[in-house]
């Protein structure tokens, strides 16, 4: 078998072993440097960690030049969507290694996207962006709406509470935050309003929220219905 049916075809016996080597790396990957932040690690296990991080970043510079090497369209892959994860998965460790500047270790952050990886090996989550093509347009128009009804939240709020608690409720800006946190239902408690027409307000924007929640799941599961009935 050659390397272009090992690493693009997943139907084969080898390339379903390819493709769970590489998941199982990527899940190893991510507990490691999910573990690699805890304090007070003892030295060997940092030391297991670091060397368990260039074995993973040499194979998947591997994967990747592979990739590059066996595609018919090479620069439409390497700024594609997976070809760019595939980047930011290894290129933090190539920029941080031999430089001294402790600021360059934001670019470890990119680690991260190692968890996406795992969605070019998933039929399901090509099943989930078909479905999320269908209703592209809705979800886009849902975005829209629920923006504006943040914004009218926040300015229902302000009206209602700026005089009880200018601290809290001083400003629109500073109502945002109980605007965002009411309207996805998560109620921190952080900030709350103490005037009548302040709760009652919050209540409606409760109902809101819940409605607001329901729609995009309601969306999707009607598109993935679709999808599924096609294949």
């Amino acid at each position: 078998m050659g390397l272009k049916q090992l690493i693009e075809e997943s139907d084969s016996r080898s390339g379903r072993v390819f493709d769970l080597f590489i998941q199982g790396l990527i899940v190893l990957s991510i507990i490691a440097f999910t573990v690699e932040t805890m304090p007070d690690l003892p030295d060997g296990l940092q030391k297991a960690f670091g060397a368990f991080e260039v074995f993973a970043v040499a194979i998947f510079t591997a994967e990747y030049l592979s990739r590059i090497l066996v595609t018919d369209r090479r620069l439409r892959f390497i700024f594609s969507f997976y070809g760019l994860i595939d980047l930011f998965a290894i290129l933090p460790f190539y920029v941080a290694s031999g430089i001294d500047l402790r600021a360059i270790r934001i670019f470890r952050l990119f680690r991260l996207f190692r968890a996406f990886k795992l969605f070019r090996y998933t039929q399901a989550m090509r099943r989930f962006r078909k479905a999320l093509l269908l209703v592209k347009q809705e979800l886009i128009l849902f975005l829209g709406v629920c923006l504006a009804l943040i914004y009218f939240a926040a300015v229902g709020i302000y009206y209602f509470e700026s005089t009880a608690q200018p601290e809290s409720f001083g400003s629109i800006p500073q109502c945002l935050w109980w605007a965002v946190s009411t309207l996805t239902t998560v109620g921190y408690g952080d900030v709350y309003p103490v005037t009548v027409g302040g709760r009652f307000f919050t209540f409606l924007m409760l109902m809101i929220g819940l409605g607001v929640i329901a729609i995009p799941a309601g969306l999707m599961a009607s598109s993935l219905s679709k999808t599924l009935g096609e294949e």
